[in-house]
């Protein structure tokens, strides 16, 4: 029996160690940013990873922008965005348009506007982003005739086996994040981790602060994407959501959340469900101080739109 019980400690210590082996290689493996010279890039240096190891999404490019004063004497909160192919640099995106965020980054951290900060830019991949960021327990509150509505309504390949919301936060807390928090000199606690998107962008960024509130203390959605797919009449996905947001958003405590939208193109939809917002909020406990739900007269459901007003939500989240 003792031989047998040495024997088995001796096969755990060594099945452990292992593992610790590996954790690190995958680790080591990943940390190979290099700084991009991009003429589009006004403030600040810009780091990229071409294709993350992960085993819970696509690989893809991920980002980091530091602060041109960037210093490992310091500490710096950390933003996480989506769709990072679009933050920076307007040369390099589709639509030519880009948030901005290096330029208002670094004016409102010059201005001590915000505490110090760096992005983390995870980039989309086109044909999997409707399923990496759709909310993916919303669904669950769907009927299956709602569900075929949905299918009709444009997402005639929606197959919900491959809904994977779930597992892009998994990349984010579990891969993502344990590698910028060992490589970069920033605070790791969730009152220095925040998250941040527009569209979808902006469902996914509600859903991170709602299933890790002990990851993420402050979100911010812009031009929420409520209709979650295609605009229809009696569209029952709003609902859907706004069911899981009223039983998952966290109590206010120590958590901020930023809503806000347009008037215009896409963003045209959005008005109708402020109140919904506005009264799931205020049961939550949320007020003036840690939330908003903006609208933006004018302003349609674009990038442009989006940099024009990003100071706001960037001093919300970040404010000293």
């Amino acid at each position: 029996m003792k031989i047998k019980m040495l024997l088995f400690f001796c096969l755990l210590f060594f099945s452990c160690k292992r593992d610790q082996k590996e954790t690190v290689g995958i680790k080591k493996s990943s940390i190979n940013f290099k700084k991009l010279n991009r003429n589009g890039l006004s403030n600040g240096n810009l780091y990229r990873l071409d294709n993350f190891p992960s085993n819970y999404v696509k690989s893809r490019p991920v980002d980091v922008w530091l602060p041109e004063d960037y210093s490992k004497n310091n500490k710096y909160a950390v933003l996480y965005m989506h769709d990072g192919q679009m933050l920076f640099d307007s040369t390099t995106t589709w639509n030519k348009q880009e948030w901005k965020v290096d330029e208002w980054s670094s004016k409102l951290m010059k201005e001590r506007k915000t505490k110090n900060f760096i992005v983390v830019a995870i980039h989309n991949i086109a044909e999997k982003r409707w399923y990496d960021l759709f909310p993916q327990k919303a669904i669950k509150n769907l009927k299956e005739d709602e569900k075929i509505t949905m299918l009709h309504a444009g997402y005639d390949d929606f197959k919900e086996e491959e809904l994977n919301g779930d597992n892009y936060l998994k990349f984010i807390v579990n891969e993502l994040k344990p590698l910028i928090d060992s490589n970069y000199s920033v605070y790791t606690g969730k009152e220095n981790t925040y998250i941040a998107g527009s569209s979808m962008g902006g469902l996914m960024s509600m859903y991170a602060i709602c299933e890790y509130p002990d990851i993420f203390s402050r979100a911010a959605c812009l031009s929420t994407h409520w209709v979650g797919a295609a605009p229809i009449e009696n569209n029952p996905i709003p609902n859907a959501i706004f069911q899981y947001l009223d039983a998952h958003l966290p109590k206010a405590n120590n958590h901020y959340i930023y809503f806000d939208y347009g008037d215009q193109s896409l963003d045209k939809h959005y008005p109708q469900y402020a109140p919904r917002v506005d009264q799931i909020l205020k049961s939550k406990g949320y007020n003036a101080t840690n939330s908003r739900n903006l609208m933006f007269k004018g302003k349609n459901h674009s990038e442009n739109a989006w940099n024009q007003r990003l100071d706001i939500p960037l001093t919300f989240l970040l404010k000293k």
